[in-house]
């Protein structure tokens, strides 16, 4: 019987590879997104429009994976933005939405699909977080943090379902090149109040994340995203590059030279 994966997100970027990846190694894929026509076409992959922040729809793309296949071995929560912008205006609603998509659809969605995974005795929740859940860079308060959130819940329940044969693990990917950051700052503009004193950290913030070398290709996270789901024993953090992992080790345990990094870079911005 083939194993059969869910996929939020997967209308681009890392979801669309990692769909096409789960389909090419002979899982059957489910795959969600809102716009449903840009996901993969394969004859392993079934298309489902999902909208993550809506729990009826969370409910429906569950649903059809149970009744098609009849098991669930596999829950990739991918689906996420960066709601940035300076946290003094970015609105109640908009933060609110931020932590719907980046962290409380997860929440959702496990839930929905664990009964299936206790029954079976097996089973993986596999969490999308960033280097940023915990390094963080000035704009990106409700970001990190709804990353942060996702960490600390990924841990906790893995405490939990172990017990079950079931893990719950954590993919922090660092710079990746996608439309990741043109849409963060897209966002940053949009919640700038007229008149704004920060604008100039805004247009400063924008072009340190155009200039970032990029390490990693979608289809290169696609492989973390396999690998967290499928190896025998999975651990708690995957990373693409060392440089990933060292800047997550950073930030853990010396935030004071995190911090410093961060405030020198106020700093040069604001000096321009």
């Amino acid at each position: 019987m083939k194993k059969v994966v869910l996929i939020t997100g997967a209308s681009n970027g890392m979801g669309f590879e990692a769909a096409k990846l789960f389909a090419e190694k002979g899982y059957s894929v489910v795959a969600g997104a809102r716009r449903v026509e840009k996901i993969p076409a394969d004859k392993n992959i079934s298309a489902v429009k999902l909208d993550v922040s809506d729990v009826s729809s969370n409910e429906a793309f569950v649903q059809f994976a149970l009744q098609k296949f009849g098991r669930i071995d596999v829950l990739i929560n991918n689906a996420g933005y960066g709601e940035y912008g300076p946290t003094e205006e970015i609105s109640y609603s908009n933060a609110l939405y931020q932590f719907k998509v980046n962290y409380f659809a997860a929440v959702n969605l496990a839930q929905l699909v664990l009964p299936t995974m206790r029954k079976q005795l097996s089973g993986r929740i596999v969490n999308i977080s960033s280097t940023g859940g915990n390094g963080y860079v000035p704009l990106g308060a409700h970001y990190h943090a709804s990353k942060a959130a996702l960490q600390q819940w990924s841990d906790v329940l893995d405490t939990e379902v172990s017990q079950f044969g079931i893990r719950s693990v954590i993919v922090q990917p660092g710079g990746t090149q996608s439309a990741w950051s043109e849409i963060a700052m897209k966002n940053a503009k949009e919640n700038l109040k007229p008149d704004s004193p920060y604008k100039k950290l805004v247009e400063g913030i924008g072009n340190m994340l155009n200039n970032i070398n990029l390490d990693a290709t979608s289809k290169e996270l696609a492989e973390v995203f396999y690998q967290a789901a499928t190896d025998a024993k999975p651990k708690f953090r995957y990373y693409y590059s060392f440089r990933d992992r060292m800047m997550v080790w950073t930030a853990r345990n010396h935030p004071r030279i995190t911090r410093f990094g961060m405030n020198q870079l106020v700093k040069g911005i604001l000096k321009k």
